[in-house]
């Protein structure tokens, strides 16, 4: 039986403060550099998605959740430079002041109304942001 490789899994957290979202602007990693995005990152092996979040959210951050404050929002299978898969979640309650905890991945935040989004704004984070209340999925990039 032919081994079948595994499809590279992210997961994006909506921080809301009030009704805005919190957006990082990207910068140095030769993916959508200059546009806005949400935190988040790769699950990395072992990790489930809610604990992929939290690690995420302090190291890119600098602030705290727990497992049971992260609610699911989202899935979005899309199509990049291979087969992805993007797991949404979001939160009210966190511990601490979200700062650029890696400059050398971000230049920028936003506390954003999501029906007033940048127009440089990563295709599919757009895309999610608009699907609204969930649970939904959505697909994005495939012929």
């Amino acid at each position: 039986m032919m081994a079948r490789p595994g499809i590279p899994t992210g997961v994006h957290v909506l921080l809301w403060r009030e009704e805005r979202v919190l957006l990082m602007r990207r910068a140095g990693t030769g993916f959508f550099d200059g546009l806005y995005s949400l935190p988040g990152g790769h699950v990395e092996e072992g990790e489930s998605l809610r604990r992929a979040a939290i690690r995420e959210m302090r190291e890119e951050l600098g602030v705290l959740l727990e497992e049971n404050a992260l609610d699911m929002l989202g899935v979005v299978h899309r199509r990049s430079d291979t087969n992805r898969i993007d797991f949404f979640l979001q939160t009210r309650r966190w511990q601490g002041t979200p700062v650029i905890a890696e400059p050398d991945k971000c230049d920028g935040l936003l506390w954003c109304d999501p029906s007033g989004l940048p127009d440089a704004m990563v295709p599919y984070i757009r895309e999610a942001l608009a699907a609204g209340e969930g649970p939904w999925i959505h697909e994005a990039g495939w012929p």
